[in-house]
């Protein structure tokens, strides 16, 4: 669920439509491009804007796939020195631990990305267009981790590869890498889910969604915005990265390019989020362990969204039934946004778990969740 703390760019190209980034005047990014697709139990057509970094090897075996957090978008690493960091960008690069000359890293925009009205990000949502050119609203149908798997299995087979050769992102990113291994690990032999749980536990289901109701109705936009930046870096956090009067022009720029429309969304979508729905615990852990699945956990003591015991106790009991599980625990005065920030903690883990090695794949498949 973290919350990006980068400084949007305001520029002319706000006047487009929402989710038309890459259709506009600007040329896209080296490495962008759209993935058109459908939203797999409705058969809504959706626009996902895509970031790509590095090459695609000849045999297609490389490419890792990055999913962002909550207010995220495709943007984890600068593409160009012209651009500002991404909110990943201490791990993604050359010589980094999703190292750039090894992997081909990707990143797309989830449906109901929360930056609708950033010129540069293409999403499908209720605060974008539809193919007839009218905003979708209420039109635009609910969608879950079933539709977004669908589309980056989709993203998969656009690239002509046989599977990922990793998964792996933080808060809701990382519970999107945690479905990859639920639903197809075959698909996904190597995971990193970092600063997220098993299961959207009672801090989102009976605290942070009855509030952000609450809030946006009292206080809109910003209003939401607000306790998503309380709950992404708690206290200490906030006072660490904001001086007196520095958090109120934070959150204006922020409104700029974000729907809330879109926040609601993508909060509901994580409020289902239980992989005990998708395969019994015990079932899971078997699967993992025959597949040769290679887990790495990450979670920051005193995260305001997610409490690091929720992962503690899947990662002891994954471990007892032989599933590979490295598991971390750290503490970031960035509260849960150290996911993003502290990244020191679990970069060398992500790097050897890039570089282990897997149970070849025998029979390529492209099935969907179980």
């Amino acid at each position: 669920m973290s919350e990006d703390l980068s400084r949007p760019v305001i520029g002319p190209g706000m006047s487009r439509p929402p989710g038309d980034g890459a259709s506009g005047d600007r040329p896209p990014k080296p490495g962008a491009f759209v993935l058109d697709t459908t939203l797999s139990r409705s058969g809504v057509p959706v626009r996902l804007g895509v970031q790509s970094w590095g090459e695609l090897s000849v045999r297609r075996d490389n490419a890792v796939l990055v999913c962002h957090y909550y207010t995220g978008t495709m943007r984890a690493a600068r593409v160009t020195a012209d651009d500002p960091p991404g909110w990943w960008e201490g791990l993604i690069g050359p010589g980094r631990a999703i190292d750039t000359r090894q992997y081909h890293v990707v990143c797309m925009n989830t449906p109901s990305n929360v930056q609708a009205f950033d010129p540069e990000v293409v999403t499908s949502g209720p605060d974008t267009l539809d193919p007839a050119g009218q905003r979708w609203g209420e039109r635009f149908p609910a969608w879950d981790f079933t539709d977004l798997h669908a589309a980056q299995l989709d993203l998969l087979r656009h690239l002509g590869a046989e599977r990922w050769h990793a998964v792996v992102g933080p808060s809701f990113g990382g519970m999107q890498a945690l479905q990859w291994a639920a639903r197809t690990p075959e698909l996904a032999p190597r995971v990193a889910a970092i600063v997220a749980s098993p299961y959207a536990g009672p801090v989102l289901q009976d605290v942070f969604g009855p509030l952000m109701r609450d809030v946006a109705e009292a206080g809109g936009l910003e209003g939401a915005l607000r306790l998503i930046t309380l709950f992404g870096l708690g206290a200490e956090g906030i006072e660490h990265t904001f001086a007196p009067g520095e958090l109120a022009p934070y959150l204006h720029d922020r409104k700029q390019t974000a729907s809330l429309s879109h926040i609601h969304d993508i909060a509901r979508v994580v409020r289902t989020h239980d992989l005990r729905q998708i395969s019994p615990q015990d079932t899971l852990f078997v699967r993992w362990r025959n597949a040769g699945l290679r887990l790495l956990t990450a979670n920051v003591l005193g995260d305001g969204f997610f409490p690091s015991r929720e992962m503690a106790d899947f990662a002891r009991a994954s471990q007892a039934a032989g599933v590979d599980h490295q598991h971390i625990e750290y503490a970031s005065v960035e509260g849960h946004l150290g996911g993003l920030s502290d990244t020191r903690a679990f970069e060398e883990a992500l790097r050897e778990l890039l570089a282990s090695d897997v149970p070849s794949q025998t029979v390529p498949t492209h099935r969907g969740a179980p």
